[in-house]
C-alpha cells in the first residue's frame, strides 16, 4: 500500500517522480524532500528546464536524433562522412557511440527493435526512412550498431534484406559487445574497438 503523507502537495510530487524509471516511491520521496530543503530558485530552475526540453526538442528530420531544429547538429556537420551511415536502436546508443569518437559519419536512430512478440513490426519504427535515405544514393555504407540479442539480430536481418537491391556495404559491430547484452552497458573501449573492426553483414 503507497504511503500517504501529511502534506497532499508532497503527496502529488512523489507520485510523480515515482512515474520515472528506477524511481521507487522511497526514492521519490527522498528527491522531494531534498528539493525542499533547497533553494526555491533551484526547484523552479529544475522544473522550468524540464518544460523548455519537453516544450522545445523535436525529432531530426533525417535521423530521427533529437534536436532543437528541424536538423540535428550531427547532419548539419559538413566535416562527417555523409556516405556512412550508422544504424542505431535508440538515441542512448547514439550518444554511446558518439562518446567513443570513433564513428564519424552519420546516424540513423530506429526508435525500436523487431519484436513480434511485443507487438513491434517493421512498419513501427524507422526503417523505411532509412531505406528512402540509401534509395537517394551516395550512401557507401550502413553499420548495423544494435545490440546483439534476438531482437537486435532479427532487426539487423530485416534491414539487409531491404537494402539489398542497393550498392551499399552493410557491416556490424565486430563482436567484442558480448551476445545479449544491450548496447548501452558496452564499455567505451570495448565499444570503440567493434566499431574499428566492424565486419561485413552476412
Amino acid at each position: 500500500m503507497n504511503q500517504s503523507f501529511n502534506s497532499q502537495l508532497l503527496d502529488n510530487a512523489v507520485s510523480e517522480l515515482g512515474k520515472l524509471p528506477g524511481i521507487g516511491r522511497k526514492t521519490a520521496l527522498r528527491l522531494a524532500l531534498h528539493l525542499l530543503r533547497q533553494d526555491e530558485a533551484i526547484a523552479l530552475a529544475l522544473g522550468e528546464s524540464i518544460i523548455n526540453m519537453r516544450k522545445n526538442i523535436r525529432y531530426c528530420r533525417v535521423c530521427h536524433n533529437i534536436s532543437e531544429t528541424d536538423t540535428c547538429e550531427i547532419c548539419a556537420d559538413k566535416s562527417r562522412d555523409s556516405s556512412t551511415i550508422c544504424v542505431v536502436e535508440n538515441i542512448k546508443d547514439l550518444l554511446t557511440i558518439e562518446s567513443t569518437h570513433e564513428h564519424r559519419g552519420l546516424y540513423h536512430v530506429l526508435g525500436g527493435l523487431i519484436s513480434p512478440l511485443d507487438g513491434i513490426s517493421p512498419s513501427d519504427i524507422e526503417i523505411q526512412s532509412l531505406i528512402e535515405r540509401v534509395s537517394k544514393g551516395g550512401i557507401s555504407e550502413v553499420i548495423l550498431a544494435l545490440s546483439p540479442t534476438m531482437e537486435g539480430d532479427t532487426t539487423n536481418f530485416y534491414i539487409s534484406k531491404k537494402l539489398a537491391p542497393y550498392d551499399v556495404e552493410i557491416t556490424i559491430l565486430a563482436r567484442g559487445v558480448s551476445i545479449g547484452n544491450d548496447l548501452e552497458y558496452t564499455d567505451e573501449v570495448t565499444l570503440a574497438r567493434s566499431i574499428i573492426n566492424r565486419v561485413p553483414y552476412k
